[in-house]
């Protein structure tokens, strides 16, 4: 019925969005997008775009949430702002989000190895994919989320999407800040941040935030209640020197370091008291930096190099029998007493050293006619990681694995974007990538695996009227092949797993309704997954304390659905917004065999953490005499918690509050998070780790933020 039913639905929105009528005001005779700039509603920017290109003229599915939203919700980290965005959703087997799905494609987890990331993550032009814990929402100017496959712009890493989370630049004015919270958890945050001239020619703004909190985990055995702590320091410092009328150079210096517990699950899923006596940590301590120099001087193009460079030093380590020796020895296990104890982890190092060189048309370099922006670009990056992997069962060594991967990518890209007549215009861009890679380790593992992919899109504009735009888009992305280590005999056969192609065909409107003041954006989306790469995992049923982890392609799938979002200036003081999401993920043909040998079919199971529904809605009020409220609410559909079993979460909606005053140099709010406290889960097992239970399969579950309410204090100085 799929078959029949999607391909009819997009030919008919096609159809429909290239045939509706102009029923405002005439199209401009250039076919440029002449949508009103009445400054009711903010037009926000797509800095991850080649050209900068406002949200409602990019032809593709994107969410941009500005820094007043963020402010609004009281959001500290991007965890807090996830809900908000249709299609999206994490997995939470990390202190902070991770591991991050974009319309049902991504990864859970990367317990071993080479990264390999189907959504990327960028902050301030600096790539983090596969790392983005380090994620602070502190003075950010907004973030993006880009559905779909970023072929054109930023090739492998990109598969599903992107994340790309931009901080506040500096300013030709002096302004500063301090703010303070404190909640319940015990915690405490102090921010602060500086801008301003330190010369006619070279600003700076300078950003410090330090997060404290103790995880809202109860540790009976050992008497603590910060096992489970987050204790997370972000700092950035940015300057602009404009070397010259037409030369402009941006410097980022990012420094982090999150230093958090994990200390998450527990036997009974009681989500607040657990065993464990050799609670895990989830520790990530980043340095990064990019340089941005843009020539502007050349009479037809313009030059822009982009260099960027990361450190990050990262690990992960948990307490894998979620319990302790005594409590597994009061246990009887075969008329004797227990003994079970469990310790994982991970400790890492990686380095990436990234240039990007592009050249982009002026108005006076049009071609063919004056009617064709062009870019060209070149980019190259080197990705080395270094991993130690150690675990203990029962006192003695049982996994012991150091590794080494370095990887080189290569990448020429182009894109041409032509206005016609009649409201119509096109993008055309392509992308040929060239990625090589070495992996060793100390089991003997050697992979040298080298492959070319390329990847793209076209997408025809329409524009309908001044105050309207449909298009309809073509985007081909690619993720590499790869390996998979440390495997037994059984699964020879598995060493390798090929790159994954995937084919997104999308159709949208975005409008402006009543003067400007309300715009909606609404997408559908069908994507075609080729070779389909899944992460798939078996418990040894020899060592049940280890798991096998490998990584194989299933036949093509199919994902359909579609995103909506709407915001509404109601009165000067009252703005109201919201977004939902469809989604429809499903596998191809796979099946696997489990643990017992037994053969499980997936065909045409959901994928796991791919909710039919993802929904928000909010409201924000600032009254003329200071006061203001913001009430915000979200939530998702059941899903899948594993693609190697079938446990599913619970539906789930949160509601979230602000309320305070806002003064010319102070501001004091009062908020709460989860005002109902609900329990949800974010992350699911099935499998056994009880061995007073003869290691039968059991549910485990990971719970999101209990209800927290806090108090902040904003000063402002100028």
């Amino acid at each position: 019925m799929n078959k029949v039913f999607i391909p009819t639905l997009l030919a008919s929105a096609i159809v429909q969005a290239f045939a509706i009528p102009v029923f405002a005001n005439d199209v401009a005779a250039d076919g440029q997008n002449n949508l009103p700039d009445t400054g009711v509603i903010e037009h926000m920017v797509v800095s991850s775009d080649f050209r900068e290109t406002r949200v409602d003229q990019l032809p593709a599915s994107v969410t941009v949430i500005g820094q007043q939203r963020i402010e609004d919700q009281g959001a500290e980290h991007f965890e807090d702002m996830i809900n908000n965005i249709a299609n999206f959703n994490w997995s939470g087997g990390s202190s902070r989000p991770r591991y991050f799905q974009i319309r049902g494609v991504g990864e859970q987890e990367e317990y071993k190895g080479a990264p390999n990331s189907s959504v990327g993550f960028i902050i301030d032009d600096i790539d983090l994919s596969g790392l983005g814990m380090v994620s602070s929402m502190y003075d950010l100017q907004q973030f993006e989320v880009l559905r779909g496959p970023q072929g054109t712009r930023y090739g492998a890493n990109a598969l599903a999407g992107l994340i790309y989370l931009k901080s506040n630049d500096p300013t030709d004015t002096p302004e500063h800040g301090l703010e303070f919270s404190v909640g319940d958890d015990e915690l405490r945050t102090l921010s602060g941040f500086s801008s301003g001239p330190l010369s006619d020619k070279l600003l700076y703004r300078l950003a410090v935030q330090q997060h404290q909190q103790n995880g809202y985990m109860d540790n009976s055995y050992l008497n603590r209640d910060d096992t489970n702590q987050r204790d997370e320091l972000s700092a950035r410092l940015k300057l602009r020197w404009f070397a010259s009328d037409n030369l402009q150079v941006d410097t980022t210096l990012m420094f982090a370091d999150f230093d958090n517990g994990y200390d998450a699950w527990t036997l009974d899923n009681n989500g607040d008291t657990s065993l464990s006596d050799q609670p895990g940590k989830d520790n990530q301590k980043t340095t990064g930096a990019s340089i941005k120099i843009t020539y502007d001087g050349f009479a037809a193009a313009k030059f822009v190099s982009l260099t960027s460079f990361t450190n990050s030093d990262h690990g992960y380590s948990f307490d894998g029998d979620w319990a302790n020796p005594e409590y597994w020895a009061s246990l009887d296990c075969d008329g004797e007493a227990c003994e079970y104890d469990y310790f994982w982890d991970q400790q890492g190092e990686r380095k990436t050293l990234s240039q990007e060189l592009r050249l982009s048309s002026k108005e006076a370099g049009k071609i063919f006619g004056g009617s064709t922006d062009w870019l060209l670009g070149a980019y190259l990056m080197n990705l080395s990681e270094d991993n130690d992997l150690y675990s203990e069962y029962n006192g003695w060594p049982d996994e012991v694995l150091v590794s080494q991967y370095d990887a080189d990518n290569y990448a020429v890209f182009g894109q041409l974007d032509t206005a016609f007549s009649a409201g119509y215009s096109l993008s055309l861009g392509a992308r040929v990538e060239r990625r090589s890679s070495d992996y060793s380790d100390t089991n003997n593992d050697n992979f040298d695996p080298s492959e070319t992919m390329w990847g793209g899109h076209i997408a025809l504009t329409k524009q309908l009227s001044d105050t309207q735009d449909a298009y309809i888009r073509l985007a081909r992305g690619y993720k590499a092949g790869g390996f998979n280590m440390t495997l037994p005999a059984t699964l020879s056969n598995k060493k390798e797993f090929d790159t994954e192609i995937l084919y997104n065909y999308e159709v949208g409107l975005k409008s402006y309704w009543l003067e400007g003041a309300a715009n909606t954006r609404l997408s559908v989306f069908y994507m075609d997954r080729q070779d389909q790469q899944v992460a798939a995992s078996l418990q040894n049923p020899d060592d049940p304390q280890r798991f096998i982890l490998f990584t194989e392609n299933a036949g093509s799938s199919k994902n359909y659905g579609a995103e909506f979002e709407g915001n509404w200036a109601a009165s000067d003081s009252l703005e109201l917004y919201g977004s939902v999401g469809y989604l429809r993920a499903e596998y191809g043909d796979y099946q696997y065999q489990d643990k017992y040998g037994a053969n499980v079919d997936l065909t045409g199971r959901e994928l796991a953490h791919s909710p039919h529904w993802t929904y928000s809605l909010g409201a924000s009020w600032h009254s003329d005499l200071g006061w203001f409220a913001n009430l915000n609410a979200s939530g998702k559909s059941k899903f899948y918690y594993s693609d190697s079993n079938d446990s599913q979460s619970k539906p789930y909606s949160i509601i979230n509050a602000k309320l305070g005053y806002d003064a010319e140099s102070w501001a004091l709010y009062l908020w709460g998070r989860n005002l109902t406290d609900k329990q949800y889960g974010v992350r699911g097992f099935y499998f056994g780790n009880e061995p007073d239970q003869g290691w039968a399969d059991k549910q485990y579950i990971r719970y999101g933020d209990p209800r927290q309410l806090g108090i902040t204090l904003q000063l402002r100085f100028m």
